[in-house]
């Protein structure tokens, strides 16, 4: 698989992903008639979505002749965590803990995920500073 942190998917592009993860190999009448009743998209929006998605390398086609399949080339997991690094790397250290708190307390959550959750954070404050420090300027900034 292709390293996803090299891929940046736009929203209308996740949603395709999201489907082609989904099927796990589609057809382009497949991701259609997918996005069609999903987000009312019409067939040239799909394909144009789709053919973005191949020059990125985030789908390969397959087949020598019609109807192609289409299957990813970048993982569900891994494409999520290097958006969310991504959006954590462009914020200010000390607002992450806040805006994981938002996160969650918007989000349903299974029991399982509130378990692994806790567990995690458990272990995360075995080692973890009084204060994260500001990395948004050098020196002594402090947000």
């Amino acid at each position: 698989m292709k390293d996803a942190k090299n891929v940046t998917i736009t929203d209308s592009e996740w949603m395709v992903m999201r489907a082609i993860w989904t099927i796990g190999h589609a057809t382009s009448r497949e991701l259609i008639d997918a996005m069609n009743e999903l987000e009312g998209w019409s067939a040239s929006t799909t394909k144009t979505l789709l053919h973005r998605l191949i020059q990125k390398q985030a789908v390969a086609q397959h087949g020598g002749s019609r109807p192609f399949t289409y299957k990813p080339v970048v993982g569900e997991k891994e494409s999520m965590a290097a958006a969310a690094d991504d959006l954590f790397d462009h914020m200010c250290a000390m607002r992450a803990g806040s805006t994981i708190a938002g996160v969650i307390q918007s989000r349903e959550l299974s029991r399982a995920d509130i378990a692994n959750l806790q567990a995690i954070l458990a272990e995360k404050a075995k080692t973890a500073p009084e204060e994260v420090q500001c990395n948004c300027l050098p020196g002594d900034q402090t947000c």
